[in-house]
């Protein structure tokens, strides 16, 4: 009989992701260049959208920590939206579900994933998103088990994972054996710049594989 579980109840740190799919962390900075090579220019307008971004979701935060419905609206919303994941080619779908079946089929781990981002079929970025209260890292093995199941496993897929203080860049890659790696985490607290380094980098991953 076929087993189904929440991803959220099985997978609860990266030792459990790593152990059930063989998940692999290449620190090697080859591997996720993306996050870091060729990141384009973005304009005065598109900094002072960053700029009223960072002005309300710090107005908030000084309030007391936030739920992760509230990180996902101040946030992630509307810094998809600079990106240009709102806009063609891209499409965004909330909180999809997606299975993962295990041991030839005897176990299903099932999930929804907060924000999707996709281009045609292909995966372009999966979000997650907790509460302030936690640490970015505590996002990150749910984000992983949701990048693995990325429907074209030759293709590399991309997440962000954020509790809206903080915001860290994955890249997964399965096409001979799953391997992950980090970016550094970029902290909204610290300045607008590091902001602006997140536009690029969403900007530069929407242009890889939209390319």
């Amino acid at each position: 009989m076929t087993q189904t579980t929440a991803i959220t109840d099985t997978i609860t740190s990266l030792a459990d992701v790593q152990n059930r799919f063989g998940l692999v962390r290449i620190e090697d900075d080859q591997f996720f260049g993306e996050w870091y090579e060729g990141l384009p220019e973005i304009t005065e307008a598109e900094k002072a959208s960053l700029d009223e971004l960072r002005r309300r979701y710090l107005y908030h935060r000084t309030a007391g920590d936030l739920l992760e419905g509230t990180v996902l609206l101040l946030v992630v919303s509307p810094l998809l939206g600079v990106a240009g994941f709102y806009d063609p080619p891209f499409m965004i779908r909330a909180e999809p579900s997606v299975n993962l079946v295990l041991n030839d089929g005897e176990e299903v781990l099932r999930g929804r994933i907060d924000v999707l981002v996709v281009q045609s079929q292909f995966w372009v970025m999966v979000v997650e998103s907790k509460k302030t209260a936690l640490s970015v890292v505590s996002a990150l093995p749910q984000a992983l088990a949701y990048l693995m199941a990325n429907p074209y496993p030759d293709k590399p897929v991309f997440g962000t994972v954020t509790n809206g203080d903080d915001i860290l860049f994955v890249k997964l890659n399965q096409a001979d054996r799953p391997q992950y790696d980090l970016s550094r985490v970029f902290t909204l607290f610290t300045s607008a710049r590091e902001l602006y380094s997140v536009l690029q980098i969403l900007k530069n991953l929407g242009r890889l594989v939209f390319s």
